[in-house]
């Protein structure tokens, strides 16, 4: 049973990351557009870096298990101010999906924060729990 264990975690952990690493290459490769996009919702641009590193390097941390109960922490509370700041029109239906969709996101990168990555992640080759 440990090892079925295992096995999900790690591909629990490819597929949570996902959307993270795609999001954060896009608004990499899409910077300025991104940034209108963020000061038109009130955000200040110059937290754009920020978001691009969460995104993308917290993704690849998760997808490898480095920092994994860390950086899940982190990606959870983004994930949080996210829904609230972009996803918080209910009279639009896809808000309210969206909205709904970050919640679950949320309640996967808590399980991840609390359990651990699992045995195979860069978090257990170094035998550190973070």
């Amino acid at each position: 049973m440990k090892k079925l264990e295992n096995i999900v975690f790690l591909v629990a952990r490819i597929l949570m990351p996902i959307l993270f690493i795609t999001a954060g290459w896009g608004k990499l490769t899409g910077y300025a557009g991104t940034q209108q996009y963020m000061q038109s919702m009130g955000v200040p641009g110059f937290f754009l870096p920020l978001v691009i590193l969460l995104e993308l390097g917290g993704g690849l941390a998760i997808l490898f298990g480095f920092l994994t109960r860390f950086t899940s922490w982190f990606i959870a509370g983004f994930t949080l101010l996210t829904a609230l700041i972009f996803h918080s029109d209910f009279s639009n239906e896809v808000n309210q999906i969206m909205f709904m969709k970050n919640l679950t996101i949320i309640g996967g990168f808590l399980m991840l924060a609390v359990t651990g990555p699992g045995a195979f992640s860069i978090d257990r080759l170094l035998g550190k729990k973070w």
